[in-house]
């Protein structure tokens, strides 16, 4: 007899990527449907991304009102939602495995676009922004005339930008940096031998993001953890591929996953830890990665010793204990727990790392910010990315003093996306910052030179 529901913990299968009926349509399909007829009778997802209103919008409007009547070309925009956040497989669904109903909506939802990608159904367009690391070396080689070709405010580029690319004329943007994080690794700070901590090793795999877009990241975690004496290196052999794996360019993200985990080996022989500086990326380290690989030791590994960033200083606060000079920050901080940080199962680390600034409330935020990697700038999602992240955005704005305080967030895609929500609720925004471990930098004196 079914179980209505379960209790148990969430576990997943590899992913069999390279066997012929994962990509065969016809099993695809009924898959989609079997799926998608439980979905349909339970609903408890309705109010997460948007596939699930599209979903039961597309049944209850059909002739029957069930799935039987709804054609599988109508699927699509369904698919073309899902970003990825593994919020209803983590949160939501009582059907995960163990339960025998077996769902793992986001996979299925990668097996469908895995088939798009096999058929040469991805776009031209949406094949070059998931080039992260392409684009991000030739963007710093002229990071002034990128930036301001990519602004907010200049219509003209932005609207020829929404043509070439398909990206809003009104999503904000990363920016570029001329120097990368990794060209700064020789940057080395003074290591402080005095610190609790003092003696332990860790390579920071810089990610695309930090490495390109927002250097500071870097910067800040490399001096929090040479002040709490941890030696670092900076190590960025390639992308995770995160943007590839929404695509369902599984080879892709394969041989990503190949490159970097043969680099970090010999680091991880050493007793470095790995440290990862953005949640999705450490994600894709710690679970997809295996998924896809199960069978190769490397990535077995890289997965068992790497650690996201706010969770391996939350570790070093408990272990060891950290270094003296953390000071008030004179405000307080509304944390928003990115949907990768939560996809870890690692319990609110950015919120425990937080809370170790004396005199310091820490709010937290738990509802997406609705971005979703690169789904949310594009034209045809940007509004329903606000409109998806409007309860977080608000949330955020109850919570903190636009005068005083901070909103931050462990993914620097949600903070941007959730300064532009806050922007639409009110005149007046706190600050935004796009990672924690800068207000931690910032508590200890150690402000980065983004220069």
């Amino acid at each position: 007899m079914s179980k209505e529901g379960s209790l148990e913990a969430p576990t997943r299968h590899p992913i069999p990527w390279t066997e012929p009926d994962f990509l065969d349509d016809g099993k695809i399909d009924a898959e989609l449907r079997r799926v998608f007829d439980i979905c349909h009778g339970c609903r408890r997802c309705f109010n997460l991304c948007d596939s699930f209103p599209r979903l039961f919008d597309l049944i209850d409007d059909s002739p029957s009102g069930e799935l039987d009547t709804v054609h599988s070309s109508d699927f699509k925009p369904v698919v073309d939602a899902c970003t990825f956040c593994d919020m209803c497989y983590m949160t939501k669904c009582p059907y995960v495995p163990p339960h025998e109903f077996d769902l793992d909506f986001p996979h299925l939802m990668l097996r469908y676009r895995a088939a798009e990608h096999a058929k040469g159904q991805v776009g031209f367009q949406r094949k070059q922004l998931a080039q992260t690391d392409r684009n991000g070396k030739w963007a710093a080689k002229v990071s002034g005339l990128a930036n301001w070709a990519t602004a907010e405010g200049n219509h003209g580029m932005r609207n020829m930008l929404g043509d070439l690319a398909g990206i809003h004329p009104q999503a904000a943007l990363p920016k570029y940096h001329g120097k990368t994080f990794a060209d700064r690794a020789g940057e080395v700070p003074a290591l402080n031998t005095a610190a609790p901590g003092h003696g332990r090793k860790a390579v920071i795999y810089a990610t695309c993001f930090a490495n390109y877009n927002e250097p500071a990241m870097g910067l800040a975690a490399r001096s929090v953890l040479a002040h709490n004496g941890v030696a670092t290196e900076v190590v960025y052999p390639s992308c995770c591929g995160m943007p590839l794996w929404e695509q369902g360019d599984l080879e892709a993200v394969a041989a990503n996953a190949r490159k970097v985990a043969a680099e970090m080996a010999t680091w991880i022989d050493q007793g470095n830890a790995i440290i990862a500086l953005v949640p999705s990326c450490a994600l894709m380290l710690k679970t997809e990665w295996p998924l896809l690989l199960p069978d190769d030791e490397a990535v077995r590994r890289l997965a068992a010793n790497t650690h996201d960033i706010t969770e391996y200083m939350v570790a070093l606060a408990k272990e060891a204990g950290l270094a003296d000079g953390l000071a008030p920050l004179g405000g307080n901080v509304t944390l928003h727990m990115a949907c990768h940080a939560r996809a870890q199962n690692m319990g609110q680390k950015g919120a425990e790392m937080l809370r170790l600034i004396p005199e310091t409330e820490v709010s937290v935020v738990e509802r997406c910010s609705g971005h979703g990697g690169a789904w949310g700038i594009m034209q045809d999602n940007f509004d329903v990315a606000l409109k998806v992240g409007k309860p977080a955005a608000r949330q955020a704005l109850k919570a903190a003093d636009a005068e005083a305080d901070w909103v931050v967030s462990e993914c620097p895609l949600a903070a941007t996306h959730l300064r532009q929500g806050m922007e639409q609720l009110a005149d007046e925004v706190p600050r935004t910052v796009p990672h924690p471990i800068i207000l931690l930098a910032q508590a200890y004196g150690l402000a980065a030179d983004e220069s």
